[in-house]
């Protein structure tokens, strides 16, 4: 069934809707994660919600519910040489391209989080915070946080010396500090103006 948004537009929901988010957009290093979602109606998820207002652990064990109940699921990224090469939105919209059409199911409407949108087969509808209104968002916005923070502890065991299991590839302090150190690597974004003035990567 429809349903309005807290704006009064009319947000599509059921089995042939699927749900799409990303993450990693704004981080110095890792690729970019894009998930999409088509929920169950008859397998509710209960505490769907944006991915960053919930704690790891939750995340976690809500990621694993979604992958077990949802209908079709797929999550997808675009390498940092992507992102240098096109630039992060465009990259963005690629990682969520490559989601939404690996899944099972082929959706009759996606739902973006945002205001921007790939270009898609299917209806695109975006949702301003959708990933707090809507729980096939909430559903993809999980999934594509936890794979992304998943890569990230992996390169955190290939590059320790950067700190990757604490700042997840953003532009703390922490990790400021660190490429200073020992300037950037090659999972570094080089377009991003911090490793730029950096140089190249060692």
């Amino acid at each position: 069934m429809d349903q309005p948004d807290l704006f009064g537009e009319i947000i599509p929901a059921g089995a042939d809707v699927a749900g799409v988010d990303e993450a990693g957009r704004g981080p110095l290093a890792g690729a970019v994660y894009a998930a999409a979602v088509i929920l169950d109606p008859s397998r509710p998820i209960a505490g769907l919600a944006d991915s960053k207002a919930l704690k790891a652990q939750t995340r976690e064990a809500l990621a694993a519910e979604i992958k077990a109940h949802a209908l079709s699921w797929c999550i997808a990224s675009a390498s940092v040489a992507e992102i240098d090469s096109m630039n992060i939105l465009r990259a963005t919209m690629l990682a969520m391209q490559r989601a939404v059409q690996g899944l099972a199911q082929a959706p009759r409407v996606a739902l973006v989080d945002g205001n921007q949108a790939p270009h898609l087969a299917c209806t695109v509808q975006t949702v301003i915070k959708g990933d707090a209104k809507v729980p096939a968002i909430s559903a993809a916005s999980i999934l594509a946080k936890t794979a992304r923070d998943a890569d990230l502890l992996r390169l955190h065991a290939e590059y320790p010396q950067y700190a990757f299991d604490q700042h997840k590839g953003y532009g703390t302090a922490l990790h400021l500090s660190r490429l200073r150190e020992h300037g950037p690597c090659p999972e570094h974004r080089r377009s991003f103006a911090p490793i730029k003035a950096f140089g190249q990567a060692a």
